[in-house]
């Protein structure tokens, strides 16, 4: 193997970075309202196929636009590298949830999402990284939060085991792929990555969706579903999938993982408006611990590390980005 940069995400948050994070905040909490809208009238796999092919091909004639076609050109290691996170991500990840919004509610597949973080620190952990003991007790503390939002739910007949054991998988999947963006060989820009990201991703959902039977009937689908499905292409995808593949090397990975703590929050605040879900003094409470776990890992993480403890992996690639300015 040929040896690669050392990993330059920084490990302080800066001013574009937050930004960046709002986006992925506020967007991708709506984007499980969106999702659950989508699938009343088209599948749940070929629809994440629709979507992630249309924004990659949207994404890619943007740069090369802006850019010219050779900001498109990647090596082979690279491609496999984008296609292999895009599945984690999108297949496993995003696939799976929406899947899964066919046995439970969106405000509880978002809840449940949020075990995202806790399989970060513990993939750092088995890489060689050494997090604060305060970063372990922020996302134990917001963990314990998602569970107590789940447990005061009161059991909704919405909240099967399998869509449960499924959005969990999905968790592993996303935190899985996004451990490996950082030590791979990715393309130099994370918006390049990501065309290749969304483009596998959305050829696999594709696959398997068609595979599994799935079928969509143009003459059934509802004026609604393809708004929503035009969203999540604009917003959900273009803008806060790209803003988070940035992130992936720009910020600390523990900061970023806290978005899964914000998301039900918006989640479950869209359901009540929109859905008409209640709004309990349990989910209250829950998402009170929720906030002081996502509190403790940012103040924690936002912090400057003493040098011993800022191990990287030796072969782990720098992520850079070359498009930063707005169109």
């Amino acid at each position: 193997m040929t040896p690669h940069a050392h990993d330059t995400r920084p490990l302080t948050m800066t001013p574009l970075a937050w930004a960046a994070l709002v986006v992925v905040y506020l967007v991708w909490g709506s984007t499980y309202l969106g999702i659950e809208i989508v699938i009343e009238t088209i599948p749940a796999l070929v629809s994440g196929g629709m979507r992630f092919l249309v924004a990659a091909a949207l994404l890619a004639a943007f740069l090369a636009v802006r850019h010219g076609p050779g900001v498109l050109r990647v090596s082979r290691r690279q491609l496999g590298s984008a296609a292999l996170v895009g599945v984690l991500l999108l297949t496993g990840g995003n696939g799976m949830v929406a899947v899964a919004q066919q046995h439970i509610s969106s405000g509880l597949a978002a809840l449940l999402v949020a075990a995202v973080p806790l399989w970060l620190v513990m993939l750092r952990t088995l890489g060689g990284d050494r997090p604060p003991t305060a970063t372990l007790a922020g996302v134990v503390t917001g963990f314990a939060g998602v569970a107590l939002l789940s447990v005061l739910s009161g059991g909704e007949a919405s909240g099967s085991v399998l869509g449960m054991a499924v959005v969990l998988f999905a968790s592993l999947s996303w935190a899985v792929g996004s451990f490996l963006a950082g030590r791979l060989a990715m393309p130099g820009s994370s918006f390049t990555a990501s065309v290749y990201e969304m483009a596998a991703g959305g050829l696999a959902l594709l696959a398997i969706g068609f595979g599994r039977g799935e079928r969509v009937d143009l003459t059934a689908v509802s004026g609604r579903s393809w708004l929503a499905l035009g969203y999540l292409v604009v917003f959900g995808s273009l803008l806060a999938f790209t803003s988070y593949a940035w992130l992936l090397g720009n910020a600390p990975l523990s900061i970023v993982g806290t978005y899964a703590y914000v998301n039900p929050a918006v989640a479950v605040l869209l359901g009540a408006l929109v859905l008409g879900e209640a709004v309990t003094w349990g989910m209250l409470a829950g998402g009170a611990f929720i906030v002081l776990g996502v509190g403790i890992v940012v103040s924690t993480e936002s912090r400057p590390r003493p040098a011993a403890l800022q191990r990287r992996p030796d072969d782990a690639p720098a992520v850079e980005d070359v498009a930063l300015e707005t169109p």
